[in-house]
């Protein structure tokens, strides 16, 4: 007669928030950083070229922080 033994399983760790995971956040900052080049080339307003700097260095910054944040 043989009877399953339950083993422990070990305890499941919570999600962890959107703003936190490597993937979502990656993504982001990629997307800001062509909204970065999409402003710098367009010949139309010149309030986005003149943002367009500081949007790619944010997008390029954020980039590189997010690369650390585990899987």
């Amino acid at each position: 007669m043989t009877h399953l033994i339950e083993t422990p399983r070990p305890p499941t760790r919570p999600k962890r928030p959107f703003f936190l995971r490597r993937g979502p956040m990656e993504n982001i900052a990629t997307t800001l950083i062509a909204i970065g080049f999409l402003m710098l080339f367009q010949p139309f307003l010149l309030a986005l070229y003149t943002y367009s700097l500081v949007t790619l260095l944010a997008g390029t910054a954020m980039f590189i922080i997010v690369s650390k944040f585990p899987e």
